[in-house]
């Protein structure tokens, strides 16, 4: 029985010929195209309706009323009543005068948790902000001290931008003699939001000045962390200060750095650069609660000149 065998191979089979791609590239090129149709439609959607529609994050901008909120800490415990009174009356006839609010408060008023009292004044400008959130800027000045010039604001003395951008110190050591930190060289006047001076030790944390808004939220909770309160500094919330402008450049970034002598003069040469007459504000730095350097006794000399100034009697 014979089987059939399937057809042999041609052993000489026909030149290769591939096959065409005229069909197949026309497809890609139908593809590209209509990929290129559809992200323009994507993208004509998006510019129509995208932006019209609200960012989940935006910053509220204070209206700027009030333009100043000028705080002072007291602590009616330890000085007399003429003294404290002295004081307050002498912020209040300031505030009238340039249309700012004024809040005078007491350091009892606040708990520390512990933390030496002279904590409250974090304290209390973070009340500020919360009390008048449409202000512009907080003025934070200590309970020793003066305002001597009262025909000057504060836009006078150094919040106008121009004028800010004249008085600061660039690329500046932060903390004196010698720092290696050193403030920004290219800050403008108009994005300072945190406006300080410097005596012969450091800072002066005594007269400082906090543009409103999210910067300074969150400038005022980093200052009051309660690990730096627990920390122990030496002197307290000045040290932390000096730290934190130090070592988080997102508040280094915005300090402007101004002479003492612009808001923060000193009644006395032993800490830093002395009032002159004419100047805007004296501060009783270094003062004791007795003695020949009592802040009674070193403001007595400026009483006077400030009321004579304020037309008092």
């Amino acid at each position: 029985m014979h089987f059939a065998y399937p057809p042999r191979k041609n052993s000489n089979p026909p030149p290769f010929r591939p096959r065409s791609t005229r069909l197949p590239l026309w497809r890609r090129s139908r593809s590209r195209t209509f990929a290129l149709v559809l992200l323009a439609f994507i993208g004509a959607i998006y510019l129509l309706f995208g932006r019209s529609k609200p960012s989940p994050y935006h910053e509220r901008v204070p209206s700027g009323v009030p333009e100043v909120v000028l705080v002072t800490v007291i602590d009616p415990v330890s000085w007399s009543d003429e003294y404290v009174s002295g004081v307050k009356e002498n912020r209040e006839k300031y505030g009238q005068r340039h249309g700012y609010e004024v809040m005078v408060v007491k350091a009892s008023d606040y708990d520390t948790h512990g933390a030496p009292k002279s904590w409250a004044k974090v304290m209390a400008m973070r009340h500020a902000l919360t009390k008048y959130p449409d202000c512009k800027f907080i003025w934070y000045l200590d309970q020793n001290a003066y305002i001597m010039n009262p025909t000057k604001s504060l836009d006078d003395v150094l919040l106008e931008p121009t004028k800010l951008e004249s008085l600061m110190l660039k690329d500046f050591p932060v903390v004196p003699p010698d720092s290696i930190i050193k403030t920004f060289a290219h800050l403008r006047g108009g994005n300072a939001d945190l406006i300080l001076a410097q005596d012969k030790d450091g800072l002066a944390h005594n007269s400082v000045i906090v543009r409103n808004g999210e910067w300074a939220k969150f400038f005022l909770e980093a200052w009051f962390d309660p690990l730096y309160r627990s920390y122990n500094f030496q002197k307290a919330e000045r040290h932390t200060l000096e730290h934190i402008v130090q070592w988080h450049p997102t508040i280094l970034s915005k300090l402007a750095l101004v002479p003492q002598r612009i808001f923060s003069a000193y009644s006395h040469p032993d800490s830093g650069e002395v009032y002159q007459q004419g100047d805007f504000v004296v501060l009783f730095a270094g003062c004791t609660h007795e003695g020949e350097k009592s802040c009674e006794a070193m403001s007595s000399q400026y009483r006077q000149e400030w009321r004579a100034a304020f037309g008092l009697q």
